[in-house]
């Protein structure tokens, strides 16, 4: 069996999840010789990665894997990253790439083998994972905001991550006193159990004494991580940080790519959970390297998908096998790269996650949806 058709898909769309802004991923489909096919997915985001990534593979990297085995999909992987050595075998914008082409691989080869993908990740240790609603939030006012994190708590979430320094109305990120006051809202709001976490976004730059200040504020209230609060390149001051607030969980590593880049910071011991993401760090293949190193210096894995529906398959997979795995992210309103790309897209039941038992990757897309979101280049 060989793969006869390799395919390139760079998405555009408006995700609700944040204000309706335009997004951008590219997906990778291949078809073997007869006929079974095989997804994969990129988090591009933005359209100049996006247009780069689907260049890439159109003019080079899937003619890796054209007429190959599917079945060798580790000996793929490996030929992928020795082809990009002079431009990404550190990172950037092939990783990316490679991510698209080796999760469609592993889902190709659970198809071919009709076996589910944590089968082939050599089982679950984990049978289910708490949902947690990964949020931009809507609202205006400190209540506002406050009554719409404990909506996905009454709505069957365990626990809500929240977005700051993101677009729209809700201004978080920006303001001191406003911040704490709307931490302090949120933990009266959804009751001292439900599980919070707050997101630093990259267009914040906080100093180590207001990264301070704020931790020690949310400490309080029991956050139940802070995530990404200083530059990744940045970490003495993650240093510092946890020395002044010991008893707040760091979460860390969603601008990361490869191996290499985890394993620096997982000897110089700056967080708490491991953010690795299948659409970015070059692929399933990628990400389960990482997991195991994570597991060996007892730090916690969270896939990080906030994407279409494929990634977050293979996350739960990935999460699910994994040693250490932490919660597990879902959009909780209606992202078109979730209810129309899949005909089946995961989904919480009475807050919990399981990875589905079909071949694969274990999620149908929709080749319709995918013509409809196309991006011309």
């Amino acid at each position: 069996m060989r793969i006869k058709k390799a395919e390139a898909f760079p998405l555009r769309y408006p995700e609700i999840i944040d204000n309706n802004n335009i997004r951008h991923i590219v997906l990778v489909r291949l078809e073997t010789d007869t006929g079974i096919v095989g997804w994969g997915e990129c988090v591009t985001i933005f359209r100049e990665n996006a247009a780069s990534v689907a260049a890439l593979l159109r003019h080079g990297l899937l003619e890796v894997v054209q007429d190959r085995d599917p079945l060798e999909n580790i000996t793929l992987w490996q030929a992928l990253r020795q082809r990009v050595w002079w431009y990404g075998d550190v990172g950037g914008i092939a990783a990316f790439a490679i991510s698209a082409v080796d999760m469609a691989l592993w889902d190709l080869k659970g198809k071919i083998l009709n076996q589910p993908l944590y089968t082939l990740l050599g089982g679950k240790k984990h049978e289910r994972l708490p949902a947690c609603a990964s949020i931009h939030p809507k609202g205006t006012t400190i209540d506002e905001l406050a009554a719409e994190m404990a909506s996905y708590i009454e709505a069957g979430y365990q626990l809500v991550k929240v977005g700051f320094g993101k677009k729209g109305t809700a201004n978080l990120g920006f303001d001191a006193a406003r911040d704490i006051a709307f931490a302090r809202a949120v933990r009266a709001a959804m009751g001292p159990d439900a599980g919070f976490m707050i997101d630093v976004g990259a267009r914040l730059r906080w100093d180590v004494p207001y990264a301070v200040r704020m931790a020690r504020a949310f400490a309080e209230i029991g956050l139940y991580w802070l995530e990404d609060p200083f530059h990744p390149d940045n970490l003495r001051a993650y240093h510092h940080l946890r020395a002044a607030v010991p008893d707040l969980p760091i979460a860390f590593g969603e601008r990361l790519f490869t191996l290499d880049a985890f394993h620096r910071i997982l000897e110089a011991d700056v967080c708490d959970i491991i953010l690795v993401d299948a659409g970015r760090a070059e692929g399933i293949t990628g990400v389960l390297q990482v997991v195991e190193l994570a597991a060996q210096f007892n730090v916690k894995f969270n896939p990080h998908t906030y994407s279409s529906a494929v990634n977050t398959a293979a996350a739960i997979h990935l999460a699910l096998c994994a040693e250490r795995p932490s919660i597990f992210e879902l959009m909780p309103l209606p992202s078109v790269m979730q209810v129309e790309l899949a005909t089946n897209p995961i989904r919480h039941v009475d807050g919990w996650v399981t990875a589905p038992d079909a071949p694969g990757l274990g999620v149908e897309v929709v080749e319709e949806t995918v013509q409809k979101y196309l991006m011309e280049i």
